[in-house]
């Protein structure tokens, strides 16, 4: 697989064998081609990284930004925007600036904070199972705990209705899904959600509750505009998409791979203590976590002996290199019991995701609340019958479908 020039240049996203399965390319991609050059569902070429020692080097190097509107960074599909759209536009990416940004938007997913909110988030998942036991199995347990869920939790946090819901998935899923919608379609959504956030900005300003937004607003209106109005309500629509679909899939991706293995849930149901180790080591093991992070490199970078020259689009693969064996042992293997476990499912430097302290406490209650309820829980399909959402940027499975 030495790429060298003439030779065939591979089409990303790489086919996979089974919807929990990893590319085959990826283990000879990590150990001849780390520095790969793909063809994206656009036409336009980037820069694939594999090995977990160069996808943690860009994601922490300030030469390498998320923002990719320059004139000659890759298009990652024709009909998206998701790196280039106006609310990417709108959220600082670097400097003081950014770190200003990132340090408001935090003080909300402290550990403090998560521990107060445990108990509500596992009242509501107590409540959503206690519906899919009344409706009875089998039943998807995405759409009936995975999607709920999360929705709730941050459209509480944001001072929303969760009665907006589908409103919220649609927009969503204009945002993340690169090959659904046409561009007419993402721009008419789009233009929908942010005359929504600007309309409840307005409404919250006029009326602040004690939720993320109303204090942001507080404390920029107090400031000086410390935030400006297109930030404030990228903010929030970054936010809720956040919430709505890359916990929401994980969820049913963390119950497929506990379940695909029953020996790995018997283990849990014998040992609960294992469930903060447990979840670490799905987010690792999870080898679909959807579109690589794209990253625009404003100057040479040397990458694994390789110098990428200023203008290359680079796509840093996490969940690839969350398996390899030079940074985990066993990496093929899912180990419930993995310590430390330093994967990359959140990203890393300066623009890893904020509301992971918040995805994990809910990760941590659903399958604790799970192992309580519905201890003889199982996949209603086989494994390999499960199927991904295609182009979905975070990755994610049709359904789940389960009995007990």
């Amino acid at each position: 697989m030495n790429q060298s020039d003439g030779e065939q240049v591979l089409s990303y996203p790489l086919p996979r064998p089974a919807a929990l399965e990893p590319p085959a390319e990826w283990a000879e991609l990590r150990q001849r081609c780390p520095v790969a050059h793909v063809r994206l569902p656009s036409g336009d070429g980037a820069t694939l990284l594999t090995r977990y020692a160069d996808v943690k080097q860009v994601l922490a190097d300030p030469r390498a930004t998320r923002r990719l509107d320059a004139d000659d960074a890759a298009r990652l599909a024709e009909s998206s925007e998701l790196f280039s759209s106006e609310m990417a536009m709108a959220i600082p990416d670097s400097g003081e600036e950014h770190q200003r940004w990132r340090r408001m938007i935090s003080k909300w997913f402290t550990a403090k904070r998560m521990v107060a909110l445990r108990p509500s988030i596992e009242a509501m998942a107590e409540r959503l199972i206690d519906e899919m036991v009344e409706r009875g199995h089998p039943v998807d347990i995405k759409a009936a705990l995975g999607f709920p869920l999360p929705v709730w939790v941050i459209c509480d946090m944001l001072g929303v209705p969760a009665d907006d819901r589908d409103r919220f998935s649609y927009w969503s899923d204009t945002m993340l899904n690169l090959s659904r919608y046409s561009q007419a379609e993402i721009a008419a959504a789009q233009a929908e959600f942010v005359a929504y956030m600007r309309a409840h900005i307005t409404a919250r300003r006029a009326e602040p509750g004690d939720d993320l937004l109303s204090h942001l607003i507080a404390d920029s209106d107090s400031d000086g505009g410390r935030l400006s109005e297109a930030t404030l309500v990228a903010t929030g629509q970054g936010l809720l998409v956040a919430g709505h679909e890359t916990t929401a899939n994980m969820i049913g991706k963390m119950v497929a791979m506990l379940l695909a293995d029953r020996s790995r849930w018997e283990r849990l149901l014998a040992d609960h203590s294992l469930v903060r180790s447990a979840v670490e080591e799905v987010l690792r093991f999870d080898a679909d976590l959807g579109f690589s992070l794209p990253r625009y490199l404003h100057e040479d970078v040397e990458v694994g002996g390789t110098v990428l020259p200023r203008g290359t689009t680079t796509l840093c693969d996490m969940a690839a290199a969350n398996r390899d064996e030079s940074a985990f042992e066993g990496a093929a293997e899912l180990d419930l019991t993995r310590s430390p476990n330093p994967h990359l499912a959140f990203g890393a430097g300066p623009h890893s995701c904020l509301g992971q302290p918040l995805a994990r406490t809910e990760l941590q209650v659903v399958l604790e609340v799970l192992l309580r309820r519905l201890p003889s829980l199982e996949l209603a399909v086989p494994a390999g019958d499960l199927r991904r959402v295609e182009g979905l940027v975070v990755g994610g499975l049709q359904e789940v479908p389960v009995r007990w």
